[in-house]
Parts: structure tokens; sequence; C-alpha cells
């Protein structure tokens, strides 16, 4: 495994494996690991150019970030793992549940896209290009609407403030590069091919991981089960950490009843 990429390993039982969102980081996950690793070994990493990997120096791909997960995989000595991928991490595991199908148990997408209309897609192209042009900071405006709830933003306005600045403190050309890979990326057409036990849950109010994603993957791989959030919107991991790990513990504890 590579110097490259930093990860942690956690817990004790059956291998879990967390995939965190664009200009994040392992820690993302802290609040729904502490939930799990009682009953998990946990591994979580920073993928390339994010968190306290080395940045991106290159043009990459969706399948470079597969690559990551992989050799993360490999290097804690992890066979066959549950998969949990949040927003691009939902996209990564998805492609990885089709390029490496014996190394996955589970899924798990979480307010993951695929299957973006052409208003989507054009409206993520403009974005990133906004994001090379003029940095990271030029779309954090609206960035809290997108992503919290009013209620939530007026109760927590520190919790949502350290979520922005955390950012921030990207690398620029890593997180323009992190975002260009997300924008033009969609393994929708191929998503009917994953063959495992699938998770697919978001936010209802979540503009960009759109319940009509989560309602198209959910019909196009074939053992799923769909979750919609009342209300939420697209960070779930910091507005609803509990009601995430919650429903983990269930899908992955085999337990009946997946709810909102």
């Amino acid at each position: 495994m590579s110097s490259n990429i930093r990860f942690l390993v956690e817990g004790e039982g059956e291998p879990v494996t967390f995939i965190h969102g664009v200009g994040s980081n392992l820690e993302s996950w802290d609040q729904v690991v502490q939930r799990l690793k009682a009953e998990f070994t946990v591994l979580r990493m920073d993928l390339r150019g994010q968190g306290q990997s080395k940045p991106i120096t290159r043009d990459c791909t969706l399948e470079d970030f597969v690559d990551d997960v992989l050799g993360a995989m490999d290097a804690a000595g992890f066979g066959k793992t549950d998969l949990i991928g949040f927003s691009l991490g939902g996209m990564i595991a998805q492609l990885f549940a089709l390029t490496h199908p014996d190394r996955v148990h589970r899924l798990a997408l979480i307010s993951a896209v695929a299957g973006r209309t052409p208003e989507e897609k054009r409206r993520l192209s403009e974005r990133a290009k906004t994001i090379r042009e003029e940095g990271i900071g030029s779309v954090l405006g609206a960035a809290d609407e997108r992503w919290f709830t009013d209620a939530f933003r007026q109760a927590h306005p520190e919790k949502v403030e350290k979520r922005l600045k955390e950012m921030l403190k990207n690398d620029p050309t890593s997180y323009a590069e992190a975002y260009r890979i997300f924008a033009e990326s969609d393994v929708g057409d191929r998503i009917h091919g994953i063959p495992h036990r699938t998770l697919v849950a978001t936010g209802e109010n979540d503009v960009g991981s759109s319940p009509r994603m989560a309602h198209f993957m959910h019909d196009q791989i074939p053992d799923s089960e769909l979750v919609i959030f009342p209300e939420l919107r697209h960070s779930l991991l910091v507005e609803a950490p509990d009601r995430v790990a919650d429903l983990l513990l269930n899908f992955l504890s085999g337990r009946s009843g997946l709810a909102n």
C-alpha cells in the first residue's frame, strides 16, 4: 500500500469499509463509526488529494479512487468487506462493486448519485468549472442551504461553519480535480449488474443526490432496499449521524425493519 493514502482500522468483528465524499476525510464518519466499531472491524481512508493523503498532481479518474479503496483494503488485510459510500464515495462504491464483486459482501449507498439528467449534468459541469477557475470558496455560499435543513442551520450554526471551514482546508487543485471526477462520472447505466445486497438511502430534500436518483438506483439494483429520510438534505453524516448509524446497524446485522 502506498504511503500516499492515509487509512485507519478500528474495532472488532466482520470488516466494513467506509468511503467519504468530495473534499472530506475519514473523520467525516467519526460518529457513525463510534456506533459500529463495537460490532465490526472498520476501515476508513482519506482518498487521494483529500484529508491527509497526498495531493493530486495529475488528471485522475473514478477508477483511481477505486484503486485507493482497494489498496487500503489490501493493506488492512480485508479480503471481502461490506462497503459503505457517501456522495462521491457512493459512486466509487458502485464502481468498486462492479469491478471487484468478489471483494464486496453488502453495499450501502448513502446520499449517492446515479442516472443524472442532462440538466443535472450541465449544472454540475458549471459548478466544477467555477471551482477550477475561482476556487472552493466560490461555491460555498449556497452549499449550506443545499446540505442542511433550515432547522439544523439555526440550531447548530457551529457545526455548519465547521463543515464549511473543513472544505476550505482542501488543496485547491486536488479539490477541483476530485469535483471534476464527481461531476463527470456516472455509472448509472451499469448498476443493474450489481449483484450484492444493497441499501440505498438519501434525504427527502437532497437536491444533488435526489430521491429520484435513489429510486432509480433501487429500481436498477436487483437486490436493494430504499430508505428516504424525511425532511433531510445532503449532509446526513453531520445532521443525522445516529439515524445513519441505526440504519447501517440494522442493515449490516441482518435485522429486519429498515426504517426512516
